[in-house]
């Protein structure tokens, strides 16, 4: 129904948020991806994850079940990200989490992560972190 007056609409803070976790260990600093049963997990272990972010903090739930801990998690910014073969001309493009430590720019099963926002070496760049960076792309 459409609105007839006006509306306070809750909101967070979106640059980090808290989730549940699978049965991992996440490190401080490892690139973050959801699994198909909704749990955060270290990217690169799944097909067909969706990326959450990057852990602000190190948490161990390998002795526990599924959402027994949750993970703190930075979904916005700019990071310094390491891969191979990066270049100049990458600056814009989309990159993909290979694992939970190496971005990639090959898409495959790897899990979109965001932009490259400014080249630094072959091996480091800035990345503008993005939930959806495809449809960012295509717009």
């Amino acid at each position: 129904m459409a609105l007839s007056a006006a509306k306070q609409v809750l909101e967070k803070d979106g640059v980090v948020r808290t989730l549940p976790m699978g049965v991992d260990v996440i490190y401080k600093g490892a690139l973050c991806t959801i699994n198909a049963a909704g749990f955060v997990m270290p990217a690169g272990l799944a097909v067909s994850e969706v990326f959450a972010g990057i852990a602000e903090e190190t948490v161990d739930n390998s002795a526990g079940s599924a959402g027994d801990k949750s993970v703190k998690l930075k979904c916005e910014g700019r990071y310094l990200l390491t891969g191979t073969s990066l270049a100049q001309g990458d600056v814009n493009n989309i990159v993909y989490a290979a694992d939970d430590a190496t971005i990639t720019k090959t898409a495959g099963t790897d899990a979109p992560i965001g932009t490259i926002d400014e080249f630094v070496s072959a091996t480091q760049v800035w990345v503008k972190l993005s939930n959806n960076p495809l449809a960012a792309a295509a717009s």
